[in-house]
C-alpha cells in the first residue's frame, strides 16, 4: 500500500496534489475574500463580492462531487456526516443567493454576510473534523491526486452564481444558462475522477 500523503507548508504542488490541502487552501482563500468584501466599498466591494460567490460555488460543487462521495463510503456514520454537510451547505447557497440580489452598499448586506460567514465557517471546520481527517485516513497519494484533480476541474468550470436547492441536470436546464454550468461543472469532475457519464 502506498504511503499517506502530508503536503508539506510552502509546497505548492504537493497542496495541488492533495485534495485535503487543495481544500483548506480553498477554507483559506474563503475567508480572505470575505475579509475583502467586508472592509471594501462600492465597485471594489461588488468585485470582490462577485469573486467570492465564485469561489463558493465552486468549492461547494467540488465537494458535492469529490467529497462527500468518499466520505459516505470510507467515514464510520458517512450517511450522516455527509447529509449534515448537506443541509448546511443548503442553507448556505440561500443566504448566498439572497445576497447576490442585493446590492453590496445595502444597509442590510454587511449584517446579513456576516451571518452567512459565520455559518460558512461552521461548516468548514465540520468538514475539516469530519470528513477531510477521514480522507487523509483512508486513502493514499495517488487517491488524494486524484482527487484534486477533480476539484481543479471544478474550478476551471466553476458556476458563477448559487443555485439554492438544484439537483437533478432537469430542473438545473430548467433554471437557464448559468445553473447549466453546474451540470458542465459536475461533467468535468466526473471526467476528471475517471467516471462515466
Amino acid at each position: 500500500m502506498s504511503q499517506l500523503h502530508t503536503p508539506q507548508a510552502g509546497d505548492d504542488r504537493a497542496v495541488d496534489d492533495d485534495v485535503v490541502g487543495l481544500l483548506m487552501r480553498q477554507h483559506g482563500d474563503i475567508r480572505n475574500l470575505f475579509d475583502e468584501v467586508e472592509a471594501s466599498q462600492g465597485d471594489a466591494r461588488r468585485d470582490a463580492f462577485r469573486r467570492l460567490v465564485r469561489l463558493l460555488a465552486v468549492h461547494e460543487t467540488a465537494e458535492e462531487e469529490v467529497v462527500h462521495p468518499f466520505a459516505r463510503r470510507a467515514t464510520a456514520g458517512g450517511e450522516g456526516v455527509v447529509e449534515d454537510r448537506l443541509a448546511e451547505e443548503r442553507a448556505a447557497k440561500e443566504a448566498l443567493a439572497a445576497l447576490d440580489g442585493m446590492d453590496t452598499d445595502d444597509p442590510q448586506f454587511l449584517p446579513r454576510l456576516k451571518a452567512l460567514r459565520t455559518d460558512v465557517q461552521e461548516h468548514a471546520r465540520a468538514e475539516e473534523r469530519y470528513e477531510f481527517t477521514h480522507i487523509r485516513r483512508s486513502t493514499d497519494t495517488a487517491g488524494l491526486a486524484a482527487m484534486a484533480r477533480a476539484v481543479k476541474a471544478a474550478e476551471s468550470m466553476a458556476p458563477t452564481r448559487p443555485h439554492p436547492g438544484v439537483r437533478s441536470g432537469a430542473a438545473n436546464m430548467a433554471l437557464g444558462p448559468v445553473a447549466a454550468v453546474v451540470d458542465r461543472t459536475r461533467d468535468a469532475v466526473r471526467r476528471a475522477l475517471g467516471k462515466a457519464d
